[in-house]
């Protein structure tokens, strides 16, 4: 007699269904990037099941606001077995999960949520072992500032906070030891940059472009390959205006000229993203709200990078090349036409 394999129905929210339940699933997606899970290591159904993972034990249903998720030990008490979490999901993310599928749930979903530090296990009963069917989970009160505030002003600075306390997944996963080149901020303080040529360049504009350039300065932002908030004043950038602060929009350095009261926006460009006329216009749009003047930098190695990128260069920008470290490029028209 021919048997017939229980097998757990899985389907990808695609663009059909996508709407405001899909956009809440790409959230999430991008909350656990930021976070440090590998999300893009995983298929792209598993990609969905982790985030409605995350959904589903953070009382996440479409229409939910991030800054009302539930976490472990709040007034909310909020939590869910493997089994409940289906039946979550079935409800309220129209899934059509096997009932029999909880193990998957347990094995594959939350699992990268626990190592990470953004789901807890056993909530509410930690004698439970780990086949315990009772056994529930619930978002990490470590995770409270990350989940809360996605999509806010306050999001980097929560990011940058978990991170620092609960570590990296992606680079716990693949055992990294990076290694580090010391830079030091205008304020004397030092921070750790991964070692590497775009980093190189982070570093020669702070010990070498600013104190040339900008010798009264302060660094608002500042990211890193591994941690995309390295050295982050969200208080700073909110006070100028910079209210909506997502990493794809800030450029590699932020800076505020306290002498000129500029605020300079500094791109290391080695292998992409110079300040082109796209990207010139996308930095203006996210700086309207500031009232400063802006000063827009291209910043490259040599003169034979700069040949690279010169013909993609915007008007009204700035050149500085770490080998000529004296000299500006100005692509400002007939703003410093005269003799020298």
């Amino acid at each position: 007699m021919a048997t017939t394999k229980k097998v757990r129905h899985t389907r990808r929210i695609l663009s059909g269904t996508r709407s405001f339940a899909g956009r809440k699933v790409d959230e999430a997606l991008e909350l656990l990037r930021n976070a440090g899970i590998p999300v893009n290591s995983f298929t792209a159904v598993g990609r969905d099941r982790i985030a409605l993972a995350l959904l589903s034990i953070a009382n996440m249903k479409p229409e939910t606001p991030w800054n009302d998720a539930a976490i472990h030990g709040d007034s909310t008490n909020w939590k869910l077995t493997s089994r409940q979490i289906i039946k979550f999901q079935n409800e309220f993310w129209k899934q059509r999960i096997s009932s029999g599928s909880y193990d998957d749930i347990r094995r594959a979903d939350l699992e990268p949520l626990l190592l990470a530090g953004i789901a807890v296990a056993s909530a509410g009963n930690p004698n439970a072992n780990q086949n315990n069917p009772t056994r529930s989970y619930a978002v990490h009160p470590e995770a409270a500032g990350l989940i809360r505030s996605f999509g806010s002003p306050k999001a980097p600075k929560e990011v940058a906070r978990f991170i620092e306390k609960m570590g990296s997944l992606e680079e716990r996963m693949e055992r990294r030891r990076p290694l580090k080149i010391g830079a030091k901020l205008p304020d004397g303080k030092l921070i750790e940059l991964t070692k590497g040529e775009h980093n190189a360049l982070q570093k020669a504009i702070l010990e070498l472009f600013l104190p040339r350039f900008a010798p009264v300065a302060k660094v608002l932002y500042i990211g890193d390959a591994s941690n995309k908030y390295l050295h982050i004043d969200a208080e700073g950038l909110e006070k100028l205006g910079l209210n909506q602060i997502a990493h794809d929009m800030l450029p590699d350095l932020v800076v505020l000229d306290e002498k000129n009261q500029w605020l300079l926006l500094i791109e290391a460009v080695h292998s992409s993203n110079p300040i082109s006329k796209l990207r010139h216009l996308a930095l203006e749009e996210f700086t309207a709200g500031c009232t400063l003047p802006k000063v827009f930098v291209s910043v490259f190695a040599s003169r034979k990078e700069f040949k690279r990128w010169v013909f993609d260069l915007s008007w009204e920008t700035e050149v500085w090349l770490v080998d000529s470290p004296d000299h500006l490029i100005h692509f400002n028209g007939d703003r410093y036409l005269g003799p020298h």
